[in-house]
């Protein structure tokens, strides 16, 4: 499908492309990555509930961004952007953005122990330089949210886990703060909204660039691809929570033998349907609208 812009990256799941000076178009795909890899099967659905889900995240966000001195780079999405000639067919997965100078971290904000975190505390009994309280188990709720940011890695290349001293050295101290309250304000603020919703956020990322020295948040917010979701009437600290998020596919993944090094394999057709089951379910539970 012809875009009438130019592409300047291609991202694991979205390209973007180059509207004007000031503007670019964010188009999600159905593509789905799991441990940094980009999967050979799509998830029906996905870009179109990833930026319908991010749009309406946006909204919610909006007054703590202001109450930082931030703000969001979403301009316009869905019918609004075929004045600007973006194909119709690609209009509910597309965002129109202001362009951004990114910066150089992944923000991290959680709330509960899981993933790659619970690796790290059972053996150094931190995430990095965080220190955590001893008898934490996967799943536990800790005691307040904490920042835990990472590299920002190419396509292909794995994030790693950094600490706050490394943010200093890469934006400066002054940004380096900025970015850990407001990343900790949207998480919460995130995470009462899904509370409200029958939905534990149990982790999830942020990105931000800046616009004329402003702080702005970019990229995706709050999605299945960038938080862990977990029902709250299900969850049971000391196990692997059940998800509305792609961890059921890094699940199947850990048990089909895949070594994360050669091919990932193609994902059965049980996997895809589930799979887009869960996030369509998140952004049904989440906003209280249809998907449909």
């Amino acid at each position: 499908m012809t875009v009438p812009f130019e592409l300047v990256a291609r991202g694991k799941v979205r390209e973007v492309y180059a509207v004007d000076a000031d503007r670019l178009l964010l188009v999600a795909s159905d593509r789905i990555s799991a441990y940094d890899v980009v999967l050979p099967t799509p998830v029906p659905d996905k870009g179109r509930v990833l930026t319908a889900l991010s749009v309406w995240w946006f909204e919610q966000l909006a007054p703590v961004l202001a109450a930082h001195g931030a703000e969001h780079h979403l301009l316009a999405t869905g019918d609004a952007l075929l004045a600007e000639g973006v194909p119709a067919e690609l209009a509910g997965r597309s965002m129109l953005v202001r362009r951004l100078e990114m910066l150089p971290v992944e923000c991290v904000a959680r709330g509960y122990l899981s993933g790659s975190g619970t690796v790290e505390y059972q053996h150094t009994g931190a995430i990095v330089d965080v220190e955590l309280p001893a008898g934490l188990v996967e799943g536990s709720k800790l005691p307040e949210p904490v920042f835990t940011p990472s590299t920002k890695a190419e396509v292909g290349e794995h994030d790693e886990a950094i600490g706050f001293a490394q943010v200093v050295d890469a934006v400066g101290t002054e940004r380096a703060e900025a970015l850990r309250a407001l990343t900790l304000a949207l998480y919460r603020r995130g995470a009462g909204i899904a509370e409200e919703a029958g939905i534990v956020l149990a982790d999830t990322k942020f990105e931000f660039g800046t616009a004329h020295g402003t702080l702005v948040l970019g990229d995706e917010v709050l999605t299945p691809d960038s938080s862990r979701f977990w029902p709250a009437i299900t969850w049971s600290p000391g196990a692997p929570q059940p998800s509305f998020d792609k961890q059921y596919v890094r699940d199947w993944l850990t048990t089909s033998g895949w070594d994360r090094v050669s091919t990932p394999p193609e994902l059965p057709e049980a996997v895809v349907a589930a799979t887009r089951e869960r996030y369509v379910t998140a952004y049904e539970k989440l906003t209280g609208r249809s998907w449909s």
